[in-house]
């Protein structure tokens, strides 16, 4: 059987901004005592994280109190913190703030954020995606090879709860969700099975395959909740790819052939209805993540033009997430990046589900050049001519 790995356990804080750091300190304590314990029960735990309410508006120096959150982190030993989004596409809301995003990043390694340009309420607000684009943009410029663009995302029709970075964020009491690196256990459930045509037998397949190995992770949670004191809110079931352990090799698996190619939306859909039908508690995207850059069927697919942003968008639109580790060459304009991003909130709203979108313009690069991020989370690719 495929290795399980639990890519995050993820502990909501309770407390409004400005958080004391004492809160901060608690929840960072209730986050290892969870990751302690479900590595002592045979689970590999890669990462613990902290998640907030949204902290746009609430604080009147925002770089100051990110300064303040990070060094808390750094004392805790605890990477990754996300402050949650700004809500852009309320009519009205304040975009100048978003300014000062990419500075508060560079200069805060542990923290992610976001922006949420599209809601079932307020519809796509174009202005937001444009000043979330500039965002995109000035991380880019501010951070080594433009890895910056990995801890900021924007958002659409995504509420609180996700356990996965850098969407997520919290409100209302704290609990905790966990989020699973199990790409691996759909390729294995699907290797048995080369160019199955049938969606419904694709589906059977996945899901007994995941109830197997995600039950006992569910019933494991519950009873650490009493534990810890904090509710297990759920778990999602993306299942996130990591280099080789792809779920774009399990895609092809199925269809008996590259990715991209004629049943890979169909494979994808069969998929996310095994993910939903799994019965356990779930939280956030519960959908099939495409991240081009994180794994490596699919960036060989990105590189030979097999796979596009417009096509991802087709796949989003019967599965998961979005446009993830997207990237594009250095001088994209900012109007085209926002126009991605419209594109990606206007299928979420029509479609009443959370999508979002990591775009990673690559300083310097352009047609035909490699990425070299040098990073243990991302495939380096070939920006496609």
């Amino acid at each position: 059987m495929a290795q399980l790995a639990i890519r995050t356990i993820t502990v909501g804080v309770e407390q409004r901004h400005p958080i004391e750091g004492v809160a901060l300190r608690e929840a960072a304590g209730v986050a290892r005592r969870l990751g302690a314990r479900f590595a002592e029960a045979g689970y590999e735990v890669q990462t613990v994280r902290l998640a907030t309410r949204p902290v746009f508006g609430q604080v009147p120096d925002l770089s100051a109190y990110a300064t303040r959150l990070q060094r808390v982190m750094d004392e805790e030993g605890i990477g990754y913190l996300s402050l949650g989004p700004a809500q852009a596409s309320r009519p009205g809301s304040d975009l100048d703030g978003l300014a000062g995003i990419a500075d508060m990043l560079a200069g805060c390694e542990a923290l992610s954020c976001t922006v949420q340009i599209g809601t079932g309420e307020h519809g796509v607000r174009a202005a937001a995606a444009v000043a979330a684009a500039r965002v995109v943009g000035e991380l880019s410029a501010a951070t080594p090879k433009g890895v910056g663009n990995f801890r900021f995302a924007v958002l659409a029709e995504v509420g609180p709860g996700h356990p996965f970075f850098p969407a997520a964020y919290h409100e209302g009491p704290g609990t905790f969700s966990v989020g699973l690196q199990s790409a691996g256990v759909v390729a294995e459930a699907l290797s048995g099975i080369p160019g199955e045509p049938d969606p419904a037998k694709i589906t059977e397949r996945v899901r007994e395959a995941l109830a197997e190995v995600v039950l006992p992770v569910v019933r494991l949670a519950g009873q650490l909740a009493t534990e810890v004191g904090s509710p297990f809110a759920g778990i999602d079931l993306s299942p996130a790819p990591h280099g080789d352990t792809s779920i774009g090799r399990a895609i092809e698996h199925a269809i008996a052939g590259p990715f991209g190619a004629p049943g890979t939306l169909s494979t994808a859909a069969a998929i996310t209805q095994a993910l939903r039908s799994v019965q356990v508690p779930q939280v956030g995207y519960c959908g099939l993540m495409l991240p081009v850059m994180e794994d490596t069927t699919l960036a060989r697919a990105w590189e030979s033009g097999g796979i596009d942003p417009h096509r991802l968008l087709a796949y989003s639109a019967v599965c998961g997430t979005g446009l993830d580790t997207v990237p594009l060459p250095g001088d994209t304009p900012v109007e085209e990046v926002a126009r991605l991003l419209m594109d990606v909130a206007a299928l979420a709203v029509r479609l009443r589900k959370p999508l979002s979108a990591r775009l990673f313009p690559v300083p310097g690069a352009g047609a035909g050049d490699r990425t070299d991020f040098g990073s243990p989370y991302l495939v380096d690719v070939r920006l496609p001519g």
